[in-house]
């Protein structure tokens, strides 16, 4: 997640029609996840495959726009299988969706496989997964959202602020973490329960005395704001995984690497959003 791979693997342009393939050990998972993907995006193809063979076999049969994966399957895992889809000719640019139980002790360890785009934590349930998997063959703006965007270079900040903006996403720039602080500070306490952003997006080294890691740790600590109610994500260059880790356990709900891949971004931004406004769903059924 990420990486130069995952980008491009973003970069591939969908079809209004796509084809996913779902696959999993679990008769009953595979058809959980198979309806309400026909539901949410019912112009969508879901082919079914029980395990690594049926999904070589289903891949090597017709080129698909999106794989969703168990992390372990029956004769083999999802990590062999991304690798499979690479491997397929005419498959470089699919994104691989690991669905698992498994998922905040990954990112917090940084084992991510470079094959896999991104994974996806089940406890968040079924609607989550297709609002999920849909921005990524589907981008749909989210209606009014705005993105407290923390940033001190001028040139990167107009740049992303750009990416943001043709979703259709309002941004409220500071060059300073100070300014973000006041900013939700006016806003704490109303009845109407409007937080003054519906999303932070903060790169880690800013110029200011306060650092993006300092900004995250007001809104988690001294503002009580979960994951849930003021979705964090971190920008980085930084390519040492502890560190990477490290912001994950302090709260952030993800990062996203420099340089910045706009369909990367915005696709994690519109799914935390989708997140944040959604009830809390019920868990997969494993």
């Amino acid at each position: 997640m990420g990486t130069q791979d995952n980008a491009q693997d973003l970069r591939h342009v969908v079809s209004d029609a796509p084809r996913l393939l779902v696959v999993d050990g679990s008769k009953l998972v595979r058809k959980l996840i198979g309806d309400v993907l026909q539901r949410e995006l019912p112009n969508a193809q879901v082919i079914a495959c029980d395990g690594l063979a049926s999904a070589r076999a289903a891949l090597a049969s017709a080129p698909v726009d999106l794989v969703t994966t168990a992390l372990v399957l029956p004769d083999g895992d999802g990590l062999a299988l991304a690798h499979s889809v690479r491997e397929a000719a005419g498959q470089s640019y699919v994104p691989v969706i690991v669905v698992s139980g498994d998922v905040q002790s990954r990112l917090e360890s940084r084992s991510l496989n470079d094959d896999v785009t991104d994974y996806f934590d089940k406890a968040l349930g079924h609607s989550a997964l297709a609002a999920f998997i849909r921005g990524y063959v589907q981008p749909q703006p989210v209606p009014g959202a705005r993105v407290l965007y923390v940033e001190d270079s001028r040139v990167v900040a107009a740049a992303t602020r750009r990416m943001l903006q043709r979703h259709g996403l309002e941004v409220l720039h500071f060059a300073e973490v100070e300014g973000a602080l006041e900013h939700l500070h006016q806003y704490r306490g109303r009845e109407d329960g409007d937080l003054g952003a519906d999303l932070v997006l903060t790169d880690v080294y800013l110029k200011g005395a306060l650092s993006g890691r300092d900004l995250l740790s007001q809104i988690r600590g001294a503002f009580g704001y979960g994951k849930r109610a003021l979705p964090v994500l971190v920008m980085t260059g930084d390519a040492n995984r502890d560190n990477q880790s490290q912001l994950l356990r302090e709260g952030a709900n993800d990062l996203v690497l420099k340089p910045i891949e706009e369909r990367l971004l915005v696709t994690k931004t519109l799914f935390q959003l989708r997140v944040s406004r959604m009830p809390e769903q019920r868990a997969f059924d494993a």
